[in-house]
């Protein structure tokens, strides 16, 4: 049997890649904000055969993401795959504009999250026989190019990198793997207004393409299943024609 835990697995891209790890026969710990997408993504695994359990977690808040870790370890006793997907935005104003507060929620989530989840995913995968495991991050396109008014989310995206890197060299000598998925825009609630229109660097509000989240659930599984031995260090996977090459 294999483990894995996704947070922010109650909608979107993590809710979709969760029942694709499903699907694939992983034991899947899912991890969100809100109780009722978890219970609502369970029970879609389940009805369909899958394993599937969740826990209400805010990843900002390292006591939480213990205890998270702790009900993985409890309950499976190991774990093969953690996706750090959890993440959030500001509001779309000027960077001048922005709250101490709008600021720290970002960072809380996005980067200290996954900091906190990393921690201790290895000290369960380091201890576990047999040893090892795989950390996929979840990066974005702004990891590369920001979108206009983007601030602490680009920011925390940069820093997913620098994670990234970081926990692939010091989880080596674990056999832990560390990969990030760079992901432009999937068909979820959270990129809905890119169809309407989406603010370009010129100032112009242009339409922009979306793939189906079901092609990132896949490259989720195809990263988690690879051999320990052989790791995707970066993916990005986007719409053909989104305006992400040759942006600005």
């Amino acid at each position: 049997m294999k483990v894995a835990v996704v947070t922010g697995g109650g909608t979107g891209i993590g809710k979709a890649s969760a029942l694709a790890l499903a699907r694939e026969g992983y034991s899947v710990m899912i991890a969100g904000r809100r109780k009722e997408p978890l219970d609502a993504t369970v029970k879609q695994a389940t009805d369909a055969g899958g394993q599937m359990r969740s826990m209400v977690a805010d990843v900002s808040d390292p006591d939480v993401v213990k205890s998270l870790f702790a009900e993985v370890k409890h309950s499976f006793g190991r774990l093969d795959v953690l996706f750090n997907n959890a993440g959030r935005g500001a509001p779309g104003i000027a960077l001048e504009d922005l709250t101490p507060e709008q600021w720290l929620s970002v960072v809380g989530v996005n980067l200290n999250g996954s900091f906190y989840c990393t921690q201790e995913a290895i000290k369960i995968m380091k201890d576990q026989d047999p040893r090892g495991g795989r950390i996929i991050n979840n990066g974005s396109i702004s990891a590369h190019a920001p979108r206009p008014n983007s601030a602490p989310y680009t920011a925390t995206k940069h820093a997913i990198t620098g994670l990234t890197k970081a926990t692939s060299l010091d989880g080596r000598k674990y056999n832990i793997a560390c990969s990030q998925i760079d992901i432009g825009n999937a068909m979820t609630d959270m990129t809905r207004s890119s169809s309407a229109g989406q603010l370009q660097p010129s100032g112009e509000t242009v339409p922009e393409p979306r793939m189906d989240v079901e092609h990132v659930a896949q490259a989720i599984v195809f990263m988690a299943n690879l051999p320990l031995e052989t790791n995707v260090q970066f993916m990005t996977i986007m719409a053909t024609k989104m305006p992400f090459v040759g942006r600005g």
